[in-house]
Parts: structure tokens; sequence; C-alpha cells
């Protein structure tokens, strides 16, 4: 596991700058054009908007995907969760989001006392849980949010880069105001900006990454991940399906966010993928797909995209809808909804999610 280093000599440090700077590795990348099947026709003849959920396409299966286990740690004790709100953060977001992370570990009840449904967040879980170490031991079920701290002040601006978002987890767990422990061992920390935040190559290229941190920097290596929200810059590629590009308008309908909010409810699934690629990756020398440790494809990376059965190219897959017509696919705790994208099973080789209808 991750532990205490020594600061290492300046060349390693130059070396990882680079490849922290130069690649888009360790990230969830901004939603890309995808590939539009014929669409309807309304009876005037002409083309009539399509949903997303129409696909009859298989999701992702693959003899091809050599999906590998290069050595490295997992987070196989109990999970920390150390969240950084960085900016303005109104109370309502941040509550969608605690709800998700509370959800996923399985001791959570996430309908309140009666038998649980199948589609839960805790058993979308399960299959980050399917992920072992050298020693044979799995992920952990149990995640729970261990600390939290607020930037308010914008400690490092408005405008932050991938090596930047360092110092601003630095702050965090030095500040003389409510500091967070440092947790090498259990601990993740997630850094979550405001709408006002910009971050190097948000919508362009990512919506979410994750690393680790730099002891020349920190003072410890901390496996860590950002994540965006997207309502001021660009709802419509990383709030994807709830927001759609300009190019798409007319020939599908955008979903509806189960809760409400077309920015938060698209950083879930966002948050969701980094979390799940940090517990089965947290080092970079874990779980990953490709030859290349510097551009790394990961357990969610496989799955960007599909939320449903039948998931694939321009469909999320086959959700549900609740009764104001909002979409989701698994329930959380107090029975609160969320949509969030499938993920790599390492036993049947395609991705899965816990509400399949095969």
């Amino acid at each position: 596991m991750a532990g205490i280093l020594s600061i290492p000599p300046p060349i390693t440090v130059l070396l990882l700058l680079l490849l922290l700077l130069s690649s888009e590795a360790f990230a969830l990348r901004a939603w890309r054009e995808p590939t539009l099947t014929t669409a309807k026709l309304n009876p005037s003849g002409a083309p009539a908007p399509s949903l997303l959920t129409e696909s009859k396409r298989y999701e992702g299966s693959s003899d091809l995907v050599k999906l590998r286990y290069h050595m490295g740690p997992v987070l196989t004790n109990f999970i920390n969760v150390h969240l950084i709100w960085y900016g303005s953060w109104s109370r309502p977001s941040q509550q969608i989001i605690r709800d998700f992370i509370v959800s996923l570990s399985s001791e959570s009840n996430p309908a309140g006392g009666k038998k649980p449904a199948t589609s839960t967040v805790s058993n979308w879980w399960r299959t980050v849980q399917l992920y072992t170490d050298q020693t044979g031991s799995n992920v952990s079920s149990s995640v729970r949010i261990s600390g939290e701290f607020h930037d308010y002040r914008y400690s490092n601006g408005k405008s932050l880069t991938r090596l930047s978002v360092q110092y601003v987890i630095r702050n965090a767990v030095t500040s003389s105001r409510g500091a967070l422990p440092i947790d090498p061992k259990n601990g993740i920390y997630l850094v979550l900006t405001s709408p006002d935040v910009q971050m190097q190559d948000f919508c362009r290229a990512v919506c979410g990454f994750h690393y680790f941190t730099f002891p020349s920097i920190v003072g410890y290596t901390l496996p860590y991940a950002w994540v965006g929200n997207s309502a001021t810059q660009c709802p419509d590629t990383c709030a994807f399906p709830f927001a759609l590009p300009a190019y798409m308008s007319g020939k599908t309908v955008a979903l509806r966010p189960p809760n409400g909010d077309v920015a938060v409810d698209g950083m879930i699934s966002v948050i969701g993928h980094e979390i799940a690629e940090l517990s089965s990756n947290p080092l970079i020398n874990a779980w990953y797909a490709g030859e290349d440790p510097t551009a790394p494809t990961e357990i969610a990376d496989l799955c960007e995209g599909v939320y449903g059965t039948g998931g694939g190219g321009a469909y999320i897959g086959q959700v549900l809808t609740d009764g104001a017509g909002r979409q989701y696919n698994m329930v959380g705790k107090g029975g609160r909804r969320f949509l969030v994208q499938w993920l790599w099973s390492p036993v049947v080789n395609s991705c899965v999610g816990p509400n399949a209808l095969d």
C-alpha cells in the first residue's frame, strides 16, 4: 500500500511532472460525438427525436480487451473518502454527492429498513469488489466519508492546473482550519470544484481525473481525484446525457436528471467513475488494459456512456423512469436515485450494472 515516502531525486520529480501534465491518462474524458443510427420519421416525414435508451447493441463484451493486473495495491481495507469542496457550493448540491458516496457501502440500506431493491448503488459497487491484489484480497465493501474540508476562499485561485490541484490538497491537509488527516493507507482525496472554477483540459478533454500526490509537494503519496461542476462551462459535454451538444438538438432527447440538478447529477457518474478506478488502481500500477502505464484504460473507461442493457455508441441503454419522468438506474441512501455508468467485470469480460435486464 502507499505510505510515507522520501522525496524523490529531481530527475524522478521531473519525469512524474511530465507524465501528469502531458497525458490524458487516468481521466474520464469529455463526452465525444457518437455515431448516430438512422433517425425515425414523424408522420410528416421529418426526422423524429430518438431516445438515448433505444439501442439494441451489446454492452461492450469483448474477448479482445486484455485487462490485466500489474501487481500494484488496491484498496482492500475500509476506504476513507476525504472530500475537498473547492469554491462556492450550495448545501443541496453537496448533499446529493454525500448521499451517493455513502450509498456505495454495502453497510448502507437504501430502502430505509425495507428489503433493498436489486438496482442499488451498493450492488453497483460489487463489481469493483471483484478486483483483487496479489494476495487475493478484494477491494473493500466499506466506503465512508471520513472528513470534509471547505476551501471557500479559493486557496489556489479560480484557474487550476493538473499540478496545482495537488497544492489544493496540501492546503487541505495542512490548514490550521480543520485540516483533513493524512491517510496514505486507506484514504482517497476527492477534490470537487464549483462551477466558477476552471481546470486545465476541463470540457475540452476531461470531466474528471485521478492520480496520486507527489511527496515533494504534499509530503506523502495520496491517491486523489478531481471532478468539476460543469453547470456554467460545458453541461452539454460533462453532464451528458442530461444536457446534449447543440448538433444533437432535434435528433435526440436529453434525459431528465433524477435529483433535478443537471450539473450535479452529471457529476455523480464522473465521481463514481473516478472512485472505482482509484480503488482498483490507486497508484496506476494495478488494474488496467494496455501496455502503456501513461495511458491506461481502466475499469470505468471501458464502459463510458453505458448505463443500461443495450448501451453503446450514441445510446446509454435501457434505464428506469420515475413518476415525474426523470431517469435513473440505481437507488441509494433514503431512496435517492442516481444515473451512474456501468463498470467492466473481470468475470464476464463485459460492462455490467445492477439494472441489467439480462
